[in-house]
């Protein structure tokens, strides 16, 4: 590629040569889009072209914007025309596409060379003289340019245990990454991040005084990315502050909003916490929920695409509906189902409204039917390009856990575990520890890596998963991905709580809760309920009817009584029973 003078030059050049128009009648034809395959790089070969990606967000101002303008341009399209073949993605469809460049945002472009190697990539918003200039420059010179780093060669831990020291390096990072000014786990764009929240809750119930006060400040100022009017949750505000929202709404940011608030309430029994939780449900239930009960994939930041919705989010509900709405994604996506069931699991737990919980199972009842696959995975959509892909068996996998955990339901805990051995099956990765995003590769030239929030996840859920059930495949699952965790390069990354509560629910059994007596039983339910509310985020809460036959992991004897009781067990020993809700509730801790 040019160096930055020659860049430069280059630029000149391009504004001169194309910003004149076009002698009439050789106006250049639109581009042609491709779908993503193995296909077009052969295609690029046999014709001397090189591959421009756009990935892209049906959901992203931005990208609509460069469709608008830098790929109308004539002078773009003649420079496509001639010596590139041109390729769009939306990234909410290619979860192993979008993981290899979600460093990039959206809209991302990337240019490749034949055999698959990269030349430039470049985030966001690319203007048209901008995009001339990059198109001729890789013409001219089609050697890497900057943007296009060597891999680092990373030596992996052979220990899925942290050392002591590396424990304390991250959650060093932990407390720096809090801006203290602003509020909220993050600098620049402000948004709220489920794990974050959550970290900092546990952190708080054991007595962490300053870590009480952020997870508050931060739950109160992020009330200003929900919408007033309709409900639901922007995706994240610009400029440092909480007050200049982008305002697409993913159904992923509605999950982990949800999410946070419902734990939180469940913790800290403010009303304004629930109220945020049932704003974004309200959202949900209304826009993004198919008359199947499954849930959609996103709604548009723009009414026109291209124009910023600011004064369109503005309105009242009437005067929204009377210019129209936004475009709903309406896509559906096992991935995003399952994210959604665990939320409104949480919001169900907090709540004990039992109409939260119905939906939950309507939606995982719906990815069972509709995108389950053999051997107990999960594809995408109706008909994938590619996958499978580890999200979707992943996030329907801690969905199933979560209605076990909130049901008692055996069904839904051997469901889970056949998730579990699908992952496990189906994305193991020879060449490092942990899981890769995809069975199979992008494209022949890309090596697959593991991704890192989707290892914390992995290492979750079947840590947690063994809790349960106490099968020996589950901790070597977990153990597989903490060693891709445990390594310092990965663990030393933004953000640090994901990797934290990994790290301290590896190395520690979860609070085990038993409620013991028949599920008709009143005082039984209302046990259960409470321990349900009461209980920390990381438990192992089980319902013990006598008439089911032995708990899933049978490794605690539980006495005869005449009436129900919960117990509240170690490794080594259980309480007295506990008959009183009330006294469950305080001995909980809350």
């Amino acid at each position: 590629m040019k160096t930055s003078l020659s860049m430069a030059r280059t630029a000149i050049w391009a504004v001169a040569l194309f910003a004149a128009p076009l002698a009439q009648g050789q106006a250049p034809k639109p581009i042609e889009w491709h779908p993503w395959s193995d296909e077009v790089f052969a295609q690029a070969a046999r014709e001397h072209k090189y591959v421009l990606l756009d990935l892209e967000a049906v959901w992203c101002h931005w990208c609509h914007v460069m469709d608008q303008t830098t790929y109308r341009d004539a002078a773009v399209r003649k420079l496509m025309g001639k010596s590139y073949i041109a390729v769009k993605v939306d990234q909410d469809s290619r979860p192993d596409i979008s993981n290899r460049y979600e460093d990039f945002g959206w809209p991302a472009t990337v240019i490749f060379n034949p055999n698959g190697g990269e030349i430039v990539k470049r985030q966001g918003y690319l203007p048209p003289i901008q995009m001339a200039s990059i198109l001729q420059a890789v013409i001219d010179d089609p050697t890497p340019g900057p943007s296009v780093e060597a891999e680092k060669t990373i030596t992996y831990a052979t220990n899925p245990y942290f050392p002591a020291a590396l424990v304390s390096k991250v959650n060093q990072e932990f407390a720096k990454q809090y801006d203290v000014e602003g509020k909220g786990w993050a600098f620049g764009h402000k948004y709220l991040d489920a794990d974050s929240v959550e970290y900092a809750n546990i952190l708080a119930r054991n007595g962490d005084k300053l870590e009480a006060q952020r997870v508050r400040d931060t739950l109160v100022a992020a009330k200003k990315l929900l919408d007033p009017v309709w409900g639901g949750a922007y995706q994240y505000s610009t400029g440092g502050n909480w007050d200049e929202p982008h305002y697409e709404k993913l159904l992923y940011i509605q999950a982990q909003t949800m999410r946070a608030y419902a734990q939180s309430y469940a913790q800290w029994h403010s009303q304004e916490y629930l109220d945020a939780a049932q704003n974004v449900h309200r959202y949900v239930h209304t826009f993004l929920t198919s008359p199947e009960g499954a849930f959609y994939v996103s709604q548009d930041a723009d009414l026109v695409e291209g124009k910023h919705g600011g004064t369109y989010f503005a309105l009242s509900d009437a005067k929204r509906r009377a210019l129209g709405i936004p475009r709903v994604d309406k896509n559906l996506y096992a991935r995003e189902n399952g994210w959604m069931i665990r939320s409104l699991c949480a919001l169900y737990a907090a709540t004990g409204d039992s109409s939260v919980l119905q939906e939950a199972e309507k939606s995982a009842h719906w990815a069972i039917d509709h995108r389950s696959l053999p051997g107990g995975g999960f594809r995408h959509g109706e008909h994938d390009a590619a996958g499978p892909f580890l999200g979707d068996s992943l996030a329907m996998g801690q969905a199933l856990l979560a209605l076990y955990e909130a049901t008692a339901d055996r069904d839904w805990l051997k469901r889970a575990e056949g998730a579990r051995r699908f992952i496990s099956a189906n994305f193991a990765l020879a060449s490092s520890p942990g899981f890769g995003t995809s069975k199979t590769s992008t494209d022949h030239a890309y090596q697959p890596h593991p991704e890192r929030d989707e290892n914390v996840a992995v290492a979750r859920f079947a840590n947690l998963l063994y809790q349960y059930t106490g099968d020996a495949g589950d901790p070597d699952t977990s153990k597989r991905a903490m060693r891709y965790l445990a390594t310092p390069e990965v663990a030393v990354g933004w953000l640090s709580a994901p990797v934290l509560l990994a790290e301290s629910q590896f190395t520690q059994p979860a609070v085990h809760i038993t409620v013991v007596g028949p599920k008709q039983d009143a005082s039984a339910k209302l046990l259960f309920a409470t321990a349900l509310k009461s209980g920390p985020l990381y438990k192992r809460l089980e319902w013990w009817d006598r008439s089911e036959g032995a708990l899933p992991r049978n490794d605690i004897e539980y006495p005869a009584l005449p009436k129900p009781a919960a117990f509240l067990c170690t490794a080594s020993a259980c309480s007295s029973p506990i008959t009183d809700p009330q006294v469950l509730q305080k001995k909980l801790g809350l």
